[in-house]
């Protein structure tokens, strides 16, 4: 089975809500993109953006460039319709972010929960490839996955945790480490998750 196989038949019937990752506010993700600079002429790209709530934060609060990526075209369908005629204002690519074309003017790349689920280091290797495709140079990268102590899978598939050391290693160089936080999530049947989340920017 394909990763986008995979995830539009976890979407398939299921509310958002229902979803182990639902969050109904991205508090985090928007505390730290705050400090980073975010502001209305930001250009954002939520990786993996799927059913999130981010996209909804980021028009509330007036950013006009914002695109969300995400393997699974009915978990973008979800969030579609959820916007309604919002949703224009949003640029929606289907794809794997190992293959998609990236053109490199984002001054933000957001990541919650992707990059724990790429197991192999070419996988890795891949990503940070499409991530200083995209990214300016100064520009920041926001990426969440399971903390070294949270679950080790996720919706049927194995996951690699991360610390602080762990991820700096596969980001390299290249990548400032600018801060961290953990998260302790609850998922809507009630299971607590470790997730730490990282915010490093573009030398």
């Amino acid at each position: 089975m394909t990763r986008s196989e995979h995830w539009n038949a976890a979407h398939t019937g299921r509310a958002p809500e229902e979803m182990a990752w639902f969050q109904p506010t991205p508090s985090i993700s928007l505390d730290l993109l705050t400090d980073a600079g975010l502001d209305a002429d930001s250009r954002v790209l939520d990786v993996g953006g799927g059913i999130s709530n981010l996209v909804d934060a980021l028009l509330d609060r007036g950013v006009k460039d914002v695109t969300v990526l995400d393997v699974s075209s009915v978990a973008l369908g979800q969030s579609q319709r959820r916007l309604g005629p919002h949703a224009g204002q949003i640029t929606w690519l289907v794809g794997d972010v190992l293959d998609s074309p990236l053109n490199g003017t984002h001054d933000f790349w957001h990541d919650r929960a992707v990059f724990h689920f790429l197991g192999e280091p070419e996988e890795r290797r891949q990503y940070v490839t499409r991530l200083k495709e995209a990214l300016l140079p100064g520009g920041h990268v926001l990426i969440s996955t399971f903390a070294a102590d949270g679950p080790d899978s996720c919706s049927g598939l194995p996951v690699t945790r991360y610390d602080v050391a762990g991820i700096r290693a596969e980001l390299g160089e290249e990548f400032v480490m600018v801060d961290d936080r953990r998260e302790e999530h609850n998922t809507p049947d009630g299971r607590k998750q470790w997730f730490h989340y990282f915010l490093f920017r573009r030398v």
